[in-house]
Order: C-alpha cells, then sequence, then structure tokens
C-alpha cells in the first residue's frame, strides 16, 4: 500500500493526468533529508514502478506524465534533481531541459531511447547533467542520481575544492567563489555544475595533460570505461563555449587516446576569506 511520500495516481484510468505525492519538501526520517525527485514520465507503468522504487530507496518522488507543472512552476522549483524524459508529450523534453536552466542550476538527468544518440547529444549541450538509455537497470539509475546530487551538493554547500581562487586566462576569468566565467568583455557565461567543475580542474592543471579517467573521477565521482562519452561531451560543450568567440588559439587540445590540455597560461589568484 502506498503512503503519503509514494506516488498516488490521481486517475489510473487516464495515464496523461498527473502523478503526485505529498511533496514532503521538509520530510525527515531519523534525522536526515530525503532527496525530492521530480519525475517527469509518460510511460504511466514505468513511472510508477520507478517512482516506487526510489520511495523504496530513500528518495521523496513527485510525478507527472507531462511537463505542463514543470512549465507553470515559475522559478520554484523545490527539487534536489529532475528526472525527464525527452519524449514526453506536449513540450519535449529537449525545450523543457532548455527552460530549466535558463532560470535553475537544479540537476537533470534525460530518460532517451536506446538509439537516441543526437538527443542525448542535444541535451547534455543545453545543461543536462546526466543521461541514461531505456532501457536500463533501476539501480544504475539509482547510482546515477546519487552521484549527480553528491556533485551538486559538493559544489553548492562547499563552494567546490576551489572557492577561494580566481583564475584569469587569456582575459577571460574564472572566480570559484561565485563559481562564474567571465568573457573579455565583461559577459557572463552560463555554465552547469558539471562544466564548471570540467573547467576547474584544467585551471588548477594547466598545461598538463588530464586523462579521462582522471577529469571523470574529479567531475563525476566514477572511474572511465572505453564506452563511456561522458567526458568527450562535456569537453566539447565547455570547448564550444569558450572557443564561441574566441578567435586565438585552441583552448583545450586533444591528445589523441590519452586526454586533454588546457594550453592558455592561467594567472590564479588566492582571495583571503572576509570573517
Amino acid at each position: 500500500m502506498y503512503n503519503s511520500q509514494t506516488t498516488q495516481d490521481r486517475d489510473t484510468k487516464n495515464p496523461g493526468k498527473d502523478h503526485i505525492i505529498d511533496e514532503g519538501l521538509n520530510n525527515e526520517t531519523n534525522g536526515t533529508l530525503l532527496n525530492r525527485i521530480l519525475l517527469i514520465e509518460d510511460e504511466s507503468d514505468l513511472r510508477a514502478e520507478l517512482a516506487e522504487y526510489l520511495q523504496r530507496h530513500g528518495f521523496v518522488v513527485t510525478s507527472y506524465a507531462d511537463g505542463r507543472t514543470l512549465r507553470n512552476s515559475g522559478g520554484k522549483l523545490p527539487f534536489d534533481l529532475i528526472l525527464l524524459d525527452l519524449m514526453i508529450p506536449g513540450d519535449d523534453g529537449i525545450t523543457l531541459t532548455r527552460e530549466v536552466r535558463a532560470r535553475s542550476n537544479v540537476p537533470i538527468i534525460i530518460i532517451t531511447g536506446r538509439n537516441d544518440v543526437v538527443d542525448r547529444v542535444v541535451g547534455l549541450e543545453i545543461g543536462a547533467d546526466d543521461y541514461i538509455s531505456k532501457p536500463f537497470d533501476f539501480r544504475e539509475l539509482q547510482a546515477r542520481i546519487k552521484a549527480v546530487i553528491r556533485r551538486h551538493a559538493i559544489a553548492r554547500v562547499s563552494g567546490i575544492r576551489a572557492s577561494n581562487r580566481v583564475w584569469d586566462f587569456l582575459g577571460w576569468q574564472a572566480d570559484g567563489r561565485s563559481r562564474t566565467l567571465m568573457r573579455p568583455d565583461g559577459e557572463f557565461v552560463d555554465l552547469t555544475t558539471a562544466e564548471y567543475m570540467l573547467l576547474e580542474a584544467f585551471l588548477i592543471r594547466p598545461g598538463q595533460l588530464l586523462s579521462r579517467d582522471l577529469l571523470l573521477e574529479y567531475v563525476y565521482n566514477r572511474r572511465w570505461s572505453p564506452l563511456d562519452r561522458s567526458i568527450d561531451n562535456l569537453v566539447a560543450r565547455l570547448r564550444k563555449k569558450l572557443e564561441d568567440r574566441h578567435k586565438g588559439p585552441i583552448m583545450i587540445k586533444t591528445v589523441r587516446s590519452r586526454g586533454y590540455l588546457f594550453t592558455p597560461e592561467v594567472v590564479e589568484t588566492k582571495v583571503k576569506e572576509t570573517s
């Protein structure tokens, strides 16, 4: 039987209607704050099974069949992570991902079809933090959710690993205190959590060859495998943002079969914390 923290179907005869739980935004179990997941998935059976599974493993889940509620939420997104199927009816997941990222840094994991390579790449390019392809093992998804939430929490709560540093390179400035990147013309660049942490890894080690394994461990807290393209996709996104208006030398150099190298000279300044 479902309890107040388990997904309940308002109308099981009409899968287009919203599934919702008591949001329980401040619910605690044994003193531990539960992570809040927003699940948007139009397949009713998968939505119900996945919500129940995540609930059993310590998450508070709010789920819907489409993106209407997400789109109408204004600036309020009281969730620790959004799990979003790209193929939902109405506003597609790509559009919703773009709209959410424009107003919030809440982590997003996109769900795609088995062969939707283009959608995966586009989703990551516009700000999704990770993806998983159908069919998938719930345990793998749970591991990905925990990794993304942990990475986001490190960046948000701890101010990441270099919060008192400012880096200058080729007229650009990255500020670890605010996790911002400013172009030479003074315009700020929007970066996702993963993009910023990748940039930080390069700025801490300028001119050094960084392997995919090292970058994956630093950004995603997991080991690299030959089939894992997440770092390559992330580098491509960051490179595009850095070099979109940059007419100088290539900033991120690819060293075939070995990794990546950040080429600019970097000046690092440690800023004293004020009490």
